[in-house]
């Protein structure tokens, strides 16, 4: 799904970038926590995927807060009240009569602020990875100390924000940490989303947060979901915001991401869509035709033993920026890594076997030998990963490859007839775990 159109809200002086999602029967508010940029987000493809299953079954409503994104910036950090103006503000902008808010993170308290405040506006509460104070107190153990928190922020986030992201996806989606795209993006996030100052400010209103003595007001339907493992805030905090909210249900999930589209995300959404549906449906898997190739270096065991760590380290990175450089001329979209290979998916068989020489190539070029195996066939989309049989038959083919060798199935081959490649026979095999035999031919060069 590709971004909607972004518009604005008025709230008092300030202008509220928002967008709408969707089409569905009830009106649902995604109230985010820290900074964010909402159109720059959905270059993720997991967070455009939590939104688009949101709003499966909603209105979806997003927004940047106040002092964020294509917000208006702000000289002073706004209050939760102001916050919650502006959430008023972007539904009455969107014609939002009534809407249920959920509140992830810092987003929470704001949240729930807004459902006793306004009831009358609010038709249901989710709170995700939320908590009712964000610093230790004597009757509230579930957090960190103020200056703990403080000196942690500037020890790593401040210094690297907007510049190396590694360290907040470690601790937020670390799901998504060893994705360098991933770790990339959220970089390019924080520059987009607010300034260094900016964030600095924010945080300090964050130690401030408190909601405890009005959680008892909120009369709306409530549910509270927390991963066990959150990373950046405890689920004891879940459970206690919970049980602070008359009649609210605490649902624990398994997992340690803290954002709620990274992960098993879809247990997340389940849960959302059963509480405010009444019913849960899982989500359709996007299925399109590929061509699928695997890589790997030959005999990698045995040179890394020859070269040590650090040379073996070096030569392995650079080996992946000239494949992904290949990949790049050959129109491949680079799925992962897998230690010393990788899977990639191409829009065409040709273009993919053309791929795979140039990489074996490269790899000669670097003292190492690659083995390529390659299949066209039907894929699953995940996310930014891909799954199903044609996945599972290319790995197959690629084990079964020779050294600087392109081993292909029989779809392959008779796909790009006419296009001059030529083949050799490689006869009749069986694939473990897949059905039948398959006659592989070795793509000459």
């Amino acid at each position: 799904m590709s971004a909607p159109p972004t518009q604005y809200a008025k709230s008092g002086d300030v202008s509220i970038a928002y967008q709408v999602v969707g089409d569905g029967p009830r009106d649902l508010v995604l109230v985010p926590g820290f900074a964010t940029h909402i159109e720059m987000q959905w270059e993720g493809a997991p967070f455009a995927r939590f939104c688009e299953r949101l709003a499966s079954f909603s209105r979806l409503l997003l927004f940047d807060k106040r002092g964020t994104g294509l917000s208006d910036p702000v000289t002073e950090v706004p209050t939760l009240e102001q916050r919650i103006d502006d959430v008023r503000a972007v539904m009455d902008a969107a014609e939002s009569e009534r809407a249920a808010l959920f509140g992830v993170s810092e987003g929470g308290p704001m949240s729930a602020l807004f459902a006793a405040t306004h009831p009358e506006r609010v038709t249901a509460l989710v709170l995700h990875g939320a908590m009712a104070r964000t610093t230790e107190a004597p009757d509230y153990p579930w957090a960190s100390p103020a200056e703990a928190l403080r000196e942690s922020a500037e020890e790593f986030i401040a210094p690297y924000w907007g510049r190396d992201a590694t360290g907040l996806v470690e601790m937020f989606a670390p799901s998504f940490s060893h994705d360098p795209r991933a770790v990339e993006l959220t970089a390019r996030l924080e520059r987009y989303a607010a300034s260094p100052a900016m964030i600095q400010q924010i945080f300090e209103m964050f130690l401030a947060t408190d909601v405890r003595d009005i959680l008892p007001a909120i009369h709306v339907p409530t549910l509270v979901t927390h991963r066990r493992g959150d990373r950046v805030v405890n689920w004891r905090a879940g459970k206690d915001l919970a049980e602070r909210i008359p009649g609210a249900r605490y649902v624990e999930l398994e997992g340690i991401d803290h954002l709620p589209w990274a992960g098993d995300s879809e247990a997340v959404i389940g849960e959302v869509q059963e509480f405010l549906t009444g019913a849960r449906s899982a989500a359709e898997p996007d299925r399109v035709l590929a061509t699928v190739m695997f890589t790997d270096i030959c005999r990698s065991t045995e040179r890394a033993a020859e070269l040590g760590d650090a040379r073996w380290r070096d030569l392995l990175e650079a080996h992946q920026t000239a494949v992904r450089k290949d990949l790049e001329r050959f129109r491949g979209r680079e799925v992962k890594t897998l230690g010393d290979g990788s899977l990639a998916t191409f829009d065409g068989p040709a273009r993919a076997i053309r791929c795979g020489h140039a990489i074996a190539e490269t790899a000669r070029s670097l003292g190492l030998e690659e083995r390529v195996g390659i299949h066209s066939g039907e894929v699953e989309v995940m996310d930014d990963d891909v799954g199903g049989i044609a996945v599972h038959i290319a790995a197959r083919v690629g084990a079964l490859a020779g050294p600087s060798e392109v081993l292909v199935t029989s779809t392959v081959k008779d796909l790009v007839a006419g296009s001059e490649i030529g083949f050799d026979e490689r006869g009749s095999h069986a694939l473990k775990g897949v059905p039948d035999e398959w006659t592989l031919f070795a793509a000459a060069p």
